[in-house]
């Protein structure tokens, strides 16, 4: 089933061309256009075993159009609906990085140097030592610190939620991986420890800073950082699942504060392509800080060729070139989002997760199709 807004162009054969085709009785050649190749590869995922799928895809324009497969709801049936909101994970982290590269901007915290200075006491035992650890180290993923997520057991934390310190606690109990700055891997503590860092140099919630320097700004009524307790997802949504003995369970209602800053954040494909437009296109950032978030890594984040700068990826497409963006994943969720300078918006989202391992490439090849197709 495909359903979309706007409906399809119609694309007019010039009457030449025509006259021609009737003339020499030559079979008309098949016409595409991106939406049908976006579609297809909606499909692809669909068939592979998400419930629904949804891409939102702008143009240099400004143009937002979107295509959408499959379920948003497995017990009625009903399509995944258009504009749908989602928990789009992990993608928080650039919203969290660039809060951070503004006080940076501000004079208000250095990048190189140690978390210590501005969280006293807090990354310590077990061999991890907040005094060799900078604010660059954690946001890059090369901090080593170990990642909480691992420890996290989902029945316990689902509607138990969590402060920022119980869930340091988790990753601190742990030696770190590698000496700062020697390696990278992937770990979520270091974005609860950054969102933490926000909360002590503005006094305020790392949702009202993200309210109030990135979602007010560029208009984004659709997304926001829940606190902790609020388990509802906004309407419209696709409902969220985790594969079970049983079949798909529901994980829809989930508490956001067992991710927290490093991934809490609700959001829709038009925000997120509007948010990631303006932050490479240099809206968001003063040049120099940008230049900072991009100054990237070779990072194994399962993308071929991907570098990883400050909350950002930089990944190469099919049809050349990069773009830059994160992918979040959440129990329920699965999503990847990003923006090519003053080109393509592109976010594709799933409604499972975790998800068969061949859903990661077809989520990662209908994205590169978002920006490739013509």
């Amino acid at each position: 089933m495909r359903k979309s807004l706007p409906g399809k162009k119609i694309i007019a054969v010039g009457s030449l061309v025509a006259l021609l085709a009737a003339t020499t009785a030559t079979p008309a050649l098949a016409v595409t256009h991106p939406r049908d190749e976006v579609d297809k590869a909606l499909k692809t995922l669909v068939l592979d075993g998400v419930p629904g799928a949804q891409a939102t895809v702008t143009n240099p324009s400004g143009r937002t159009w979107s295509e959408r497969e499959g379920v948003g709801n497995v017990e009625t049936g009903t399509p995944f609906p258009h504009g749908s909101k989602f928990r789009a994970a992990s993608i928080t982290k650039t919203f969290v990085a660039v809060v951070v590269l503004q006080l940076v901007a501000e004079g208000k915290v250095r990048l190189d140097t140690p978390i210590d200075r501005y969280l006293p006491g807090l990354v310590s035992g077990n061999g991890n030592d907040g005094t060799k650890i900078t604010v660059r180290q954690l946001l890059q993923h090369t901090s080593g610190l170990y990642n909480y997520l691992r420890d996290l057991d989902l029945e316990e934390w689902r509607h138990r939620g969590a402060e920022p310190e119980e869930l340091v606690a988790i990753g601190l109990a742990h030696p770190p991986l590698f000496a700062p700055g020697t390696s990278w891997s992937y770990s979520n503590t270091n974005y609860i420890i950054a969102g933490m860092l926000i909360e002590k140099l503005t006094g305020r919630s790392v949702a009202d800073e993200i309210r109030s320097r990135i979602t007010e700004p560029l208009g984004l009524g659709d997304t926001s950082l829940p606190s902790r307790g609020d388990e509802d997802l906004p309407y419209p949504h696709a409902r969220g699942y985790a594969p079970g003995p049983a079949g798909h369970t529901d994980y829809t209602e989930f508490d956001p504060s067992a991710a927290g800053a490093s991934g809490g954040l609700i959001s829709t494909g038009a925000d997120l392509n509007r948010f990631y437009g303006a932050l490479v296109d240099g809206r968001l950032l003063p040049r120099a800080q940008l230049a900072e978030m991009q100054r990237t890594v070779p990072a194994p984040v399962g993308l071929p060729g991907a570098e990883y700068g400050l909350g950002i990826a930089s990944v190469p497409l099919s049809c050349g070139g990069r773009f830059w963006g994160h992918g979040g994943n959440i129990v329920g969720y699965a999503n990847l989002s990003g923006a090519v300078p003053h080109g393509r918006r592109v976010n594709v989202v799933v409604n499972l997760n975790p998800a068969p391992p061949k859903v990661a490439d077809d989520l990662a090849k209908a994205l590169d199709t978002g920006f490739c197709a013509r």
